[in-house]
């Protein structure tokens, strides 16, 4: 059953002449309708943000963590509900569905803590001739206000992680939902609301691309937080001014299992890391490098694992692989499968669709060129191929645009420390699927993957400047 929603824009709640029907991927039912913000509702927004930065950068830090603080517990109260809400807009399986709001949850706890320590620090000064008799600190403050761009694979916890750590820094923010799964979002500004949010701080705009844009060219605001693909997060970055941005973009995780790994935790990891959220995750395994002496075993044990993940409805509690977000998102990724296999490619298992569903599919004999590996196929597709030297693993992996999160399978400390060293990500996960993220980290990537990191703690530094007071103690 459809409900009907407004949206929260500059304090109030309102409607627009034009509405957006967002659609269940599963079955194509309408689960919501919700308003496209107009210009003129853009404008207001802006407007209050700006304005409502005069009260947040003075709220306290106790005022910033209660705050944070009380929308965690609110969003534990109404933990089904949202997770339902994901099920039914995004086609995301309960069961990830309510992790992902456990981890909203704890996305600001965790920022209600940071909110108490944004601080700063004693320079010491003396340390040459001409800075004896000075004193100097630093504190930093808030920047002001703030974009959030969401995508629609995490719509909640991505959500959460650009408005906690803007309410513990002491910004305001405007908040584009993701267009395909806005809903998740309108419920977290109503349970912030209920927490304390300074309601003019904080406004949500379902819109499109031809009203959002001219916000990220507008210099009132200070930052821009995007989470999306590469293609869009780069042209955004290209028009927006001398603010400051935070990309966290695509990748095509690389996972390497060297011939000393525990093999069956190495293909039960890869097959959760590849098919969960049938594969529309930045950090999704996509390549797997096996060594040659367990390679025709790993691919067995990929095949009946992938093969024992029941396809189907996301609210259904037995599902393990749901929809893609759309349709027309299966058919690129079959399309791709299809293209690989003309080019030599042999389909393992999977190669299957209905409607939104794909079948998780393991593809061996790829090449690097091939879309299903040098580019995001973001679907429920992984791709295996063996290797005989280490090292050389590695800089497969490397050979790639992306550079977001990989994993490496191995007991060999030596390894361990090359790959640290060597691998051209932002994150290397050992002896565990590159899928893996606690909230707290230092998340992003390099090359096309992104620029900064997110995570409370790393995303309020983006929100704060660094402001020096030197004391001249000597007059």
């Amino acid at each position: 059953m459809s409900a009907d929603y407004k949206l929260p824009v500059a304090g109030e709640m309102v409607e627009s002449g034009d509405v957006d029907e967002v659609v269940n991927p599963y079955n194509g039912q309408v689960v919501g309708r919700v308003p496209l913000a107009t210009p003129e509702q853009r404008e207001a927004a802006v407007a209050a943000a700006v304005q409502a930065f005069e009260e947040t950068r003075t709220l306290s830090r106790v005022e910033r963590a209660g705050i944070c603080h009380a929308i965690g517990i609110g969003i534990g109260k109404r933990r089904r509900e949202l997770a339902e809400t994901m099920a039914l807009e995004c086609g995301k399986p309960i069961k990830p569905a309510e992790i992902e709001v456990d981890r909203a949850g704890a996305t600001f706890a965790m920022a209600a803590e940071e909110a108490k320590r944004v601080g700063g620090e004693i320079v010491p000064v003396d340390v040459v001739p001409w800075g004896e008799g000075y004193t100097a600190q630093y504190h930093r403050f808030p920047i002001g206000p703030v974009l959030g761009i969401v995508p629609f694979n995490f719509p909640l916890n991505l959500a959460a992680h650009k408005l906690a750590p803007s309410i513990a820094a002491g910004c305001s923010m405007v908040m584009k939902p993701p267009q395909q799964a806005p809903i998740a979002v309108l419920k977290l500004a109503e349970i912030a609301y209920e927490a304390g949010v300074p309601p003019k701080s904080f406004s949500v705009l379902h819109s499109t691309v031809e009203v959002a844009e001219p916000m990220v060219r507008d210099d009132r605001f200070k930052l821009l937080s995007f989470t999306g693909s590469a293609p869009v997060g780069w042209h955004l970055k290209s028009i927006a001014g001398k603010k400051r941005v935070v990309l966290e973009l695509g990748g095509n995780a690389g996972a390497i299992v060297h011939s000393d790994a525990d093999l069956d935790w190495a293909t039960t990891r890869v097959a959760a890391g590849g098919y969960g959220y049938a594969g529309q995750s930045c950090i999704s395994v996509q390549r797997v490098l096996i060594h040659r002496t367990l390679f025709d075993e790993f691919c067995a044990g990929l095949i009946e694992r992938s093969e024992a993940l029941k396809v189907g409805d996301p609210l259904d509690e037995a599902s393990d692989v749901g929809p893609l977000i759309e349709e027309g998102h299966a058919e690129r990724v079959m399309s791709w499968i299809a293209e690989a296999e003309a080019g030599g490619a042999r389909v393992l298992t999977g190669n299957r669709r209905d409607g939104a569903l794909v079948w998780p599919t393991v593809l061996a004999d790829t090449a690097f060129d091939m879309k299903v590996e040098c580019e995001e196929i973001f679907g429920p597709v992984v791709t295996v191929r063996p290797y005989d030297d280490f090292k050389a693993a590695v800089q497969i992996v490397n050979d790639s645009v992306y550079g977001l999160q990989s994993g490496i399978f191995t007991h060999d400390i030596r390894l361990i420390d090359y790959a640290y060293a060597n691998l051209e990500v932002g994150g290397v996960v050992v002896n565990d699927m590159p899928t893996f993220r606690i909230d707290n980290m230092p998340y992003g990537g390099v090359k096309s993957s992104g620029l900064g990191r997110e995570g409370p703690r790393s995303s309020i530094e983006d929100m704060t400047e660094v402001k020096m007071l030197i004391v001249n103690r000597r007059h």
